[in-house]
């Protein structure tokens, strides 16, 4: 439900700012005109230039380079070393990218990307693995020279970007200039803690179930909590999605193709509501809650509590402005978890707490918005999976 222009929003590092002020934020995520700029004044560099495509609304789509090299075991360089050096010494082959060859699964490939960086001392870097990626069980993480953690460009980076891709569950054909991450740009330490949020709920409405057509109050603690759904609306509806051991191979560039019986095993409601996670297997899953993200914000999913250590939730865990927004005119989107047990079974009961939304500020509104118009895949969705397979 939306409110007068009188309406507070609350920053926790700061005093109750009227929302028409929000335009004057000094931290933040770079939104897609100032990513835009960053192109424009050198501070990314890429040959092939960039396409406006690529442009998201908070983020930026990297593409793979034309070799790859796989390597005996995933590393960071550390801060005396570059990414290169470790290649050199870890490396078992060099792969051709130009023609769409097989990553098999569980092996270890490094890929200089296309885009490289000349950051501003005051702009750092964050990666995540694309919607798409993580859908696909496809692990894949950022790497700087001399860095010390994966999917971190520090502020004021001069340099090449890498990506680590390890396929958990698929074998795939990858080919040079996918983009399987993307890398969001950040002035300052931005945070929209518990009573940004709430502040932000009684605005915007930032949660919807699939039974209310009002919005529900957002339950917070240490951001939106999420709760997994485990009951079909109607008879037969598929709850989760359970991928197979020793399915074909996946080409990437194939869009609406694969049949999905071949690549995933159904879940229907049972009667307790629950689901046994058997260890190692990956699973697709959705929120009960339909969830929004206004367009002057970002969101990303984090474990509810990482010492939990039973399964884990989500690759790709970003949420683009207007996410289950649109123009105010979407009442929510489920997300959805891309959710791997460990060690053991798990069960997992329908409502029980997989994780929490943190929402993050853009300096500005940006030029555009998650959606249809943009070419966004799952603005709509239930329970989806990647845009490989075909629709039924």
């Amino acid at each position: 439900m939306s409110t007068s222009n009188q309406s507070q929003i609350t920053f926790e590092d700061g005093p109750e700012l009227p929302a028409a002020e929000t335009q004057a934020r000094t931290t933040g995520l770079l939104p897609s005109q100032e990513i835009s700029n960053l192109i424009a004044r050198g501070n990314i560099i890429a040959s092939p230039a960039i396409h406006p495509d690529h442009i998201q609304p908070a983020s930026l789509d990297l593409r793979l380079g034309d070799m790859a090299h796989r390597v005996r075991a995933s590393f960071l360089p550390g801060p005396n070393s570059t990414v290169e050096a470790k290649i050199k010494e870890l490396r078992m082959t060099r792969v051709d990218l130009t023609g769409a060859p097989v990553f098999e699964k569980d092996c270890v490939y490094i890929i200089p990307l296309v885009e490289e960086l000349n950051l501003p001392e005051n702009i750092s870097g964050k990666a995540n693995p694309k919607s798409t990626t993580g859908r696909l069980d496809i692990f894949t993480r950022l790497i700087t020279d001399y860095g010390t953690e994966f999917d971190r460009v520090p502020p004021g980076y001069k340099g090449k970007l890498y990506a680590e891709v390890v396929s958990r569950t698929f074998t795939v054909a990858i080919r040079a200039g996918m983009r399987l991450s993307q890398l969001r740009f950040v002035q300052g330490s931005p945070v929209a803690g518990d009573r940004t949020i709430k502040g932000l709920d009684q605005e915007e409405s930032l949660v919807y179930m699939d039974d209310e057509k009002s919005p529900v109050k957002a339950k917070l603690h240490r951001g939106l909590r999420i709760t997994v759904n485990l009951e079909g609306a109607e008879p037969g509806e598929i709850i989760a999605y359970k991928a197979k051991r020793y399915a074909p191979a996946i080409e990437l560039d194939r869009i609406d193709y694969y049949p999905t019986e071949e690549f995933w095993e159904v879940r229907h409601q049972t009667a307790n509501k629950n689901l046994i996670l058997e260890p190692d297997d990956f699973y697709i899953l959705a929120s009960r809650e339909r969830v929004r993200v206004p367009p002057e914000f970002a969101a990303e999913m984090v474990p509810f509590d990482p010492s939990d250590g039973e399964f884990r939730i989500h690759y790709a865990g970003f949420f683009d402005p207007g996410f289950g927004y649109g123009s105010s005119d979407i009442k929510g989107t489920r997300a959805v978890l891309e959710v791997r047990a460990h060690e053991v079974p798990f069960l997992i009961e329908h409502g029980q707490l997989v994780g929490r939304l943190n929402y993050m500020p853009l300096l500005c509104k940006p030029d555009k918005i998650y959606g249809t118009n943009i070419g966004s895949s799952y603005q709509h969705q239930a329970l989806t999976l990647s845009k490989q397979f075909r629709k039924k």
